[in-house]
């Protein structure tokens, strides 16, 4: 598939009469949370049938949204005082068009696979703005939408917040409540900091010369990205043999997680004594007492963790428990610890560095990105909510990503990345209750 770029411009927001903001440049202060979540580009593939949406209308509609999203329009920087921001200097959000000489049929893929990087701009090339986008329009009228942020800006929570507005304001409805942006006090301390939690190693680690993280060489030539669709029916019939015994059941992410932990597992063909955990993101904002407008990162994480042997041997509800209890576990006590250890200045006495780094494999771990109470469906730019959406090509072996299926019927897609030798065996027992 070629992809011709058309145009590439720069949006900036549209303020209407009163709305231009005085100063003209503001700085918000990345927060302890911005600080410890993952260095890279959120990237999202929108597939819209024909009739697809106007470039001039979703454009319009951008500059509206960008005028009450401004850190969206912005640039990560330093403030006059030296303190790593986000410049409010309305640069604009990045917009490409592009275009295709086929139909979208011909390469819409039921999974993420390199093709899908010619839909976005370019995640590995450096770039000023906290937003990219690129409309890429198909000989049968259907239109991709592939949508970059840049993650140290805002959470999953966030950017949806802003996606379901930019469409709203596309037509022309109420954008909803304005975001929150953090303030420089707003995570104090307390008075007599305590810190009740082991943070060094979970939010940080203390770095060695031999450490290799990122992404380096052709790992991704050994790594396909399987997509599996969990039907309503069978995943009543996974909480209900997780449950099983058990008051109140495992919610429809715990057990679903739990089922792909198990598979992933056996795929793998680990030892019994091996420790294989995930690392998944737990919402601050009402464990903080945060409205749910609030912009930016507010995610610690959770890590469940088992032996192989465990795992496999005992039934799907020990999985389940394990996941429910260490995800309980970070509460808001565990937010404000983390508060107290992350201000007190000893991860950088220590040398200590943030553990949200990317890899070309998790093996024997697991990363999960849940998008399944996200109302991504809602982006509606006044044509119908898009036909699919799925996270961009992104190989990394053990980075689930978890999403509600386009058929609106409660089923959920999982787009599992795996080693190229463990694709069958997982194959086979995915679906499988056992």
């Amino acid at each position: 598939m070629k992809v011709k770029v058309l145009s590439s411009r720069l949006v900036k927001p549209a303020y209407t009469a009163g709305e231009v903001p005085v100063p003209a440049t503001e700085y918000i202060p990345l927060s302890i949370f911005d600080k410890v979540t993952f260095e890279m580009q959120m990237a999202i593939i929108y597939a819209f049938a024909p009739p697809a949406p106007t470039t001039a209308s979703i454009e319009k509609g951008l500059a509206l949204v960008l005028a009450q999203y401004r850190a969206f329009a912005g640039q990560l920087g330093e403030s006059p005082d030296g303190t790593p921001s986000v410049i409010l200097n309305d640069r604009g959000a990045r917009l490409i068009e592009a275009s295709v000489d086929a139909d979208l049929v011909d390469m819409a893929p039921s999974k993420p696979t390199p093709e899908l990087l010619k839909l976005h701009p370019d995640l590995e090339a450096e770039h000023q703005e906290v937003v990219l986008l690129q409309l890429t329009r198909f000989r049968c009228g259907s239109l991709a939408v592939g949508f970059t942020s840049n993650h140290v800006v805002a959470d999953g929570h966030a950017t949806s917040n802003f996606l379901v507005a930019w469409g709203r304001a596309t037509r022309g409805l109420p954008m909803g409540l304005p975001p929150v942006h953090h303030q420089k006090d707003l995570f104090k301390p307390r008075s007599s900091p305590r810190v009740e939690h082991e943070h060094r190693n979970r939010e940080y680690y203390l770095p060695s010369p031999t450490d290799v993280v990122g992404h380096h060489g052709d790992a991704a030539d050994n790594i396909v990205i399987h997509k599996a669709h969990f039907t309503k029916d069978f995943i009543a019939g996974l909480r209900a043999k997780a449950s099983e015994g058990r008051g109140r059941p495992f919610s429809r992410f715990e057990t679903i997680l739990a089922h792909l932990w198990r598979t992933m597992t056996r795929a793998r063909d680990l030892s019994p004594e091996e420790t294989s955990k995930i690392r998944l993101s737990v919402d601050g904002r009402h464990r903080l007492g945060q409205p749910a407008e609030y912009f930016g990162n507010m995610v610690l994480w959770a890590f469940p963790r088992s032996t192989v042997g465990d795992l496999l041997n005992r039934p799907l509800k020990h999985a389940a428990q394990v996941i429910h209890d260490e995800v309980a576990r970070v509460d808001g006590a565990y937010f404000q610890s983390f508060v107290d250890f992350a201000s007190s200045g000893a991860a950088e006495k220590e040398g200590l560095a943030r553990s949200a780094v990317c890899k070309d494999a998790h093996c024997p771990d697991v990363e999960v990105d849940s998008w399944l109470t996200f109302p991504f469906y809602e982006l509606d730019f006044g044509t119908g909510s898009p036909s699919y959406f799925m996270p961009a090509y992104f190989p990394t072996e053990g980075m689930l990503f978890l999403a509600p299926s386009n058929f609106g019927d409660g089923s959920v897609d999982a787009f599992v990345p795996l080693f190229q030798e463990n694709l069958q065996a997982f194959k086979e027992c995915c679906y499988s209750m056992e």
